[in-house]
């Protein structure tokens, strides 16, 4: 069978390729994409400022942020059936290495993969593709395909306040760095458990956008009196926020954070730095006894994440969040545009239909 599909060269080097998808294996699905999202990672690996994706390899389909319905299942698939609508993780775990068997998280899998970061994963920037049965989650059928893209950028958001042991209630005052679609997410979480919210990101769109989607406050944190607004909002008991959530990537923000921390504060480094050495005063984990996780793709989570979107879809509206749409055919103009219009756009959406 062939199809078209979006292949990565190098850096600003996007070739469309018409391609013969294999057979698939007893254990595999085969997928029509019909809605992918660009994210973040995506430009950053395209403009050559990130190593995840392993053009270096050779080329490969990115597009972690997808949605499509089933159309062959093999042999052995025992969950999903042909018209099932499903999504999928981005980091694929074998389940068998001893890692796996461990309990450890996907990114200690010895046999690591990442669906839209390398050649032997292809992605969603193609009108098809072939999936293994345990990375792959239905979604209700009264969603439509962009709602089903979201699941996995909400994920982390998710994941971010909740996974590895983390928890929001209403008695925290959550600090959310970055109020792009992770950012957002993880906000829309923590007004969920009707968590007083502090957002910060230094784009004033932004800001405003987060203060719509319920944030109690959005703070610039260029302001020369961002620590003292920020001592001013949180109870002096506290000391500063009890949960920060750091999902923008940047370094300022890393540093920031172990200062304006309150004590026993709940730290997760969610946005990727690997690569970049960050100066940081340690010591405050110490005398403020912060509790410090990360994560690297989200564990077991995708169920819950779709039934907590269930909930969630109730009360935000996910359409708003996608603020562009582009047809695959203009697959470049897209990139481009999620290039060059950073301070704009929140999520750019490719349709297949």
């Amino acid at each position: 069978m062939k199809c078209t599909q979006a292949f990565l060269h190098g850096p600003f080097d996007l070739r469309m390729t018409e391609v013969e998808l294999p057979e698939i294996k007893p254990n595999e699905v085969l997928v029509k994409v019909r809605a992918c999202g660009i994210c973040g990672s995506d430009v950053e690996i395209y403009e050559g400022k990130s190593k995840e994706g392993r053009y270096d390899i050779q080329p490969f389909v990115p597009g972690h942020e997808w949605a499509g319905d089933v159309v062959t299942a093999g042999a052995d698939i025992k969950t999903l059936k042909p018209g099932d609508r499903v999504t999928s993780d981005c980091v694929v775990a074998c389940g068998v290495c001893e890692s796996c068997k461990s309990g450890l998280m996907p990114s200690a899998c010895q046999n690591f993969k990442e669906i839209g970061f390398g050649p032997d994963t292809p992605g969603g920037w193609g009108e098809y593709l072939i999936c293994t049965e345990g990375n792959l989650h239905k979604f209700p059928d009264d969603w439509d395909y962009v709602d089903g893209a979201w699941v996995e950028p909400f994920s982390i958001g998710y994941f971010s306040v909740w996974g590895n042991g983390g928890y929001v209630d209403a008695s925290d005052y959550a600090m959310i760095f970055g109020c792009g679609p992770v950012g957002l997410c993880a906000l829309m979480t923590c007004k969920m458990a009707n968590a007083v919210t502090i957002m910060v990101d230094p784009l004033e769109s932004r800001r405003k956008l987060a203060l719509e989607y319920g944030a109690d406050y959005a703070l610039d944190p260029t302001a020369p009196d961002f620590r003292e607004q920020v001592k001013n909002i949180c109870p002096k008991s506290l000391g500063g926020p009890s949960l920060i959530c750091e999902c923008s990537g940047s370094d300022a923000a890393i540093s920031e954070l172990f200062q304006i921390a309150g004590h026993n504060c709940r730290v997760s480094l969610t946005g990727h730095t690997l690569g970049r050495d960050i100066p940081v005063e340690i010591g405050w984990t110490n005398w403020k006894t912060l509790r410090i996780k990360g994560s690297g793709g989200t564990d077991h989570f995708m169920p819950r994440t779709i039934r907590f979107m269930s909930q969630v879809r109730k009360k935000f509206d996910f359409k708003k969040l996608t603020t562009d749409y582009y047809s695959f055919n203009d697959l470049q103009k897209a990139v481009d545009r999620a290039c060059h219009d950073k301070a704009n756009i929140v999520k750019i959406m490719i349709n297949f239909d």
